[in-house]
C-alpha cells in the first residue's frame, strides 16, 4: 500500500481517536491515512488547496502525543521576488474528534487575497480492512450550509466535516480570506464522527495547550522528572511520558479505571498482555494506571469454557473490539487467546502492592487473583504436563499465544516452524514468578494455598531445567520452547531474557543467558533482535524473527540489570538510546533488526504501531534498571542498586511518589544521593552486583 507505515508520516493520538497523515499534514486515499474512531476510518482524505494549489512542504512534526505542525508556503507569483510571501501552518489536534487551524499569513508588501479549500472524503474501513490492504470506495458526500456529511450505508456511522465561513460544494469546503501586508488570516476545520456508541467531543482545548508538560497521569503536576546527562536519554523518557498518556483510555463500564491501549493504528484498544506490561513499566510514575488495569481486566476475567473464544475459569483476555464494525476484524471481538496474560496479571497485582497499592484496593483483587493462580494448574495445562501451555481450539484463533503471536513467530534453530501446542519458555518463567508473588498476596492477606503454590514454583523449577535446557557449540542456552512431542525448539530467541527476573533460573544459568543477550548475533547494536542472526529462520525485517522490540529490549536490560549483568545490560541500553533520535524518540512498536555496523541509523519496519504502550513503557522501565529500584512499600523500604559503572555520567529522578511522600534520587559519577519527603520509607542503597 502506498504511505502505508512508519516512514514521513505523522500521528496524533488520543484514546480511541487517531489521525494518520503524510508529513504535510494531508491524508490521502490509496494507505493507512485517515482518521479513525474505535477501530473505524471515518476520514480516508483531506488535502488542504490554497488558491486552488497544494502549498509547497516544508516540515511537519508531532507535538506531544496528540498534536501536530505542518508550515508549508506558496511559491513567489513574480519572477522578480525571491523569498515566498506566502506561508500556510496548519496545527492539529485529535481528542475524539479533529480540530484543525490553518493560518495563511502575508508577508509582502501588497494586500492578497486568497481561496482556502479543504477537499475530504469518507470510506469507512474496518481497522483490518486498512491493515489487510482491502480499498474500499467513498462513499457519497452530503453537502450541508458550512459542512459535508459522509453517512456508511446501512449503518450509523457519520463523518460531520466543517470550516470557519466555508461553502460546500459536493466534496469541498472553500471560504476567501483577504490579507492586508503583514496580516494573518485563521480557517478552523473540525471533525465529529458518531457511532452506535455516540458522537465524539471536539478537542475541549485549542492546539498547543495541553502538549506542553502533560505527564502519565494526565496532568502536568503529577509524577517523577527525570534529567540525565544524556540528552537522548531524557528526551526518550519526557517522550515516553507523553506517549503513554495518549493511549489512555478509560473503562466504559467503571470510568475511573485508567487502562493504556495497546498501540495505533493497529492496537488502539483494550490488550491484556499489553496493557499489563506497560502497567507494569509505568509503576514508579504512575500507580493509579496499575489500580485501574488490574480493576479492568478482573471485570473481563473468564468465567466459562468457550472454545470459539477460548474463554476459560480465570483466563485473562487477549484483546476487546468496541467498534461497531468489529465483527469484520480477525479474531472474535472479545477474545481470550492469550497465554501469557494470567500469570502476568498477578505478577502486576504483586508489584503494584510492592510499589504501595493499598491493601484495601488489592483485597477485592484476591478472588481474581486466586482464580488466575487456579488457571495455570488447570486450564492452562490442558496435557498435565506440568507446563503452561496453549492449544488454539477456535476458528479463528490465534496460531500462537504468547507475544510472539505471529504464524511463524516460534522456531528451530534450522529455521523450521514449530506448532502448537506449545509450552513457551518465558510464559514458565511468568507462571514462576505468578506463582512466588502470589503466595505472598495470599499469606499477607491472611488466604490459604501459599505454601502449595511455593511448592508448585520449585517443581516447576525443577522440570525446565530439564526439559528446556539444549547446548550448541557455545554452550548451554534455554530453548524457547517444547511442542507437542516434548522437544525443544532449540531456536536462540529474545525470549530467554524474560526469564532472568522470574526467579525459575540459578546464577550460572543467568550468566549463560546474559552472555547470550549481548553477543553479537542478539545485540544488534540499537537492541535486542527477537532471533538470533545466525538462524535458520533470520529475517531482520520480520516481526517476530529477527527484528528488534524495543520493550522486549527494556525487559532483557531490567533483568540482566537485576542479576547483575551491568555490562550486558549496558550494551543493550545504550542501543536504544542511540535509536531513539531517528524516530523522533518515539520508539515504535519494532523496528528491523540489521546491525548498527552496516546501518548508520536504525532502520524502520514498515507496518509499526507508534506509539505503543510498550515500547514507551519500556523507556521508564530503563530508569527502573539504572536505579535498580525495588520497592517493598508494605514493609517500608526501598532498595536501590544503581549500574555500576554508572553508564551516564549524572542520573536525576525526583518526586517518585512512594510511602505518602516523595523520593529524590541522584546518581553523580556513581555517587548516590537521596532525599526523602514526608515518607516514612527506609531508602537501603546497594552495590550493582548484591543480588
Amino acid at each position: 500500500m502506498t504511505g502505508h507505515g512508519p516512514i514521513g508520516e505523522i500521528v496524533c493520538v488520543r484514546g480511541e481517536s487517531f489521525v494518520i497523515s503524510g508529513a504535510n499534514g494531508d491524508i490521502v486515499p490509496g494507505g493507512d491515512h485517515g482518521l479513525y474512531v474505535r477501530d473505524t476510518r471515518f476520514v480516508s482524505r483531506l488535502e488542504v488547496l490554497v488558491d486552488g494549489t497544494r502549498p509547497v512542504h516544508l516540515a511537519g512534526v508531532s507535538v506531544g502525543g496528540h498534536e501536530a505542525v505542518f508550515h508549508a508556503y506558496l511559491p513567489p507569483s513574480r519572477d522578480t521576488e525571491i523569498d515566498p510571501s506566502i506561508s500556510v501552518t496548519r496545527r492539529r489536534v485529535v481528542d475524539g474528534g479533529l480540530r484543525e487551524e490553518i493560518e495563511v499569513r502575508n508577508a509582502g508588501s501588497e494586500p492578497a487575497e486568497l481561496s482556502v479549500s479543504v477537499e475530504v472524503g469518507a470510506d469507512f474501513a474496518y481497522i483490518f480492512d486498512v491493515k489487510h490492504g482491502r480499498s474500499l470506495d467513498e462513499v457519497a458526500p452530503e453537502p450541508r450550509p458550512g459542512a459535508v456529511e459522509f453517512r456508511r450505508p446501512g449503518g450509523e456511522e457519520c463523518a460531520r466535516v466543517t470550516m470557519t465561513a466555508g461553502v460546500a460544494d459536493r466534496d469541498r469546503l472553500r471560504c476567501d480570506v483577504r490579507l492586508p501586508p503583514g496580516g494573518t488570516a485563521t480557517v478552523v476545520v473540525e471533525v465529529v464522527a458518531s457511532d452506535v456508541h455516540g458522537e465524539t467531543a471536539l478537542p475541549a482545548v485549542g492546539v498547543g495547550a495541553t502538549a506542553r508538560g502533560v505527564g502519565v497521569t494526565g496532568s502536568p503536576s503529577r509524577g517523577p522528572t527525570l534529567r540525565c546527562s544524556e540528552s537522548r536519554f531524557t528526551r526518550l523518557v519526557r517522550r515516553s511520558v507523553v506517549d503513554l498518556a495518549s493511549l489512555d483510555l478509560r473503562d466504559p463500564e467503571a470510568p475511573d479505571d485508567r487502562f493504556t491501549a495497546a498501540g495505533s493504528p493497529w492496537f488502539l484498544t483494550l490488550f491484556g498482555r499489553d496493557s499489563i506490561w506497560a502497567a507494569f513499566m509505568a509503576l514508579p510514575y504512575d500507580l493509579d494506571l496499575a489500580r485501574g488495569t488490574l480493576r479492568v481486566l478482573a471485570r473481563r476475567q473468564g468465567r466459562r469454557v468457550d472454545e470459539e473464544t477460548e474463554e476459560e475459569p480465570g483466563k485473562i483476555l487477549h484483546e476487546v473490539r468496541r467498534g461497531a464494525l468489529a465483527d469484520r476484524g480477525d479474531l472474535p471481538p472479545f477474545y481470550y487467546g492469550s497465554v501469557d496474560a494470567t500469570p502476568l496479571f498477578v505478577v502486576l497485582a504483586h508489584e503494584a502492592w510492592c510499589w504501595g497499592l493499598p491493601d484495601e484496593d488489592v483485597a477485592p483483587l484476591l478472588p481474581h487473583i486466586e482464580a488466575a493462580l487456579s488457571w495455570l494448574r488447570n486450564h492452562g495445562d490442558p496435557d498435565g504436563d506440568g507446563f503452561v501451555e496453549y492449544v488454539p481450539r477456535g476458528s479463528r484463533s490465534l496460531a500462537n499465544q504468547g507475544w510472539k503471536d505471529s504464524r511463524d513467530g516460534v522456531r528451530f534453530a534450522d529455521g523450521a516452524i514449530a506448532t502448537a501446542p506449545l509450552a513457551l519458555s518465558e510464559v514458565q518463567g511468568y507462571a514462576h514468578d505468578a506463582a512466588v508473588r502470589g503466595a505472598a498476596l495470599l499469606d499477607h492477606f491472611g488466604r490459604p494455598g501459599g505454601e502449595g503454590w511455593r511448592a508448585w514454583a520449585a517443581d516447576l523449577r525443577e522440570r525446565f531445567r530439564a526439559a528446556f535446557w539444549v547446548e550448541d557449540a557455545s554452550g548451554p542456552y534455554p530453548a524457547v520452547a517444547v511442542d507437542h512431542d516434548k522437544r525443544p525448539v532449540d531456536g536462540i530467541a529474545s525470549n530467554m531474557g524474560h526469564l532472568l527476573s522470574s526467579g525459575l533460573l540459578d546464577r550460572d544459568e543467568t550468566a549463560r543467558i546474559a552472555t547470550r543477550l549481548a553477543a553479537p548475533d542478539m545485540a544488534s547494536g540499537w537492541g535486542l533482535r527477537t532471533l538470533s542472526s545466525d538462524s535458520g529462520g533470520y529475517n531482520p525485517l520480520s516481526y517476530h524473527c529477527g527484528a528488534v522490540w524495543p520493550h522486549d529490549t527494556a525487559i532483557a536490560v531490567w533483568g540482566l540489570a537485576r542479576t547483575g549483568h551491568v555490562a550486558e545490560a549496558t550494551t543493550l541500553l545504550r542501543g536504544l538510546v542511540r535509536a531513539a533520535p531517528a524516530f523522533n524518540y518515539r520508539l515504535p512498536e519494532l523496528f528491523a533488526g540489521f546491525s548498527s555496523d552496516f546501518a548508520p541509523r536504525p532502520v524502520p519496519y514498515p507496518t509499526a504501531c507508534r506509539p505503543q504502550a510498550w515500547a514507551a513503557g519500556g523507556a521508564l522501565l530503563l530508569v527502573r534498571s539504572l536505579l535498580g529500584a525495588e520497592a517493598d512499600v508494605p514493609h517500608a523500604r526501598l532498595t536501590l542498586r544503581p549500574l555500576s559503572p554508572a553508564p551516564f555520567e549524572r542520573l536525576e529522578l525526583t518526586g517518585v511518589e512512594i510511602g505518602g511522600g516523595t523520593v529524590d534520587i541522584s546518581v553523580r559519577n556513581g555517587e548516590v544521593t537521596v532525599d526523602t519527603h514526608g515518607t516514612a520509607i527506609d531508602v537501603i542503597v546497594e552495590g550493582s552486583d548484591e543480588r
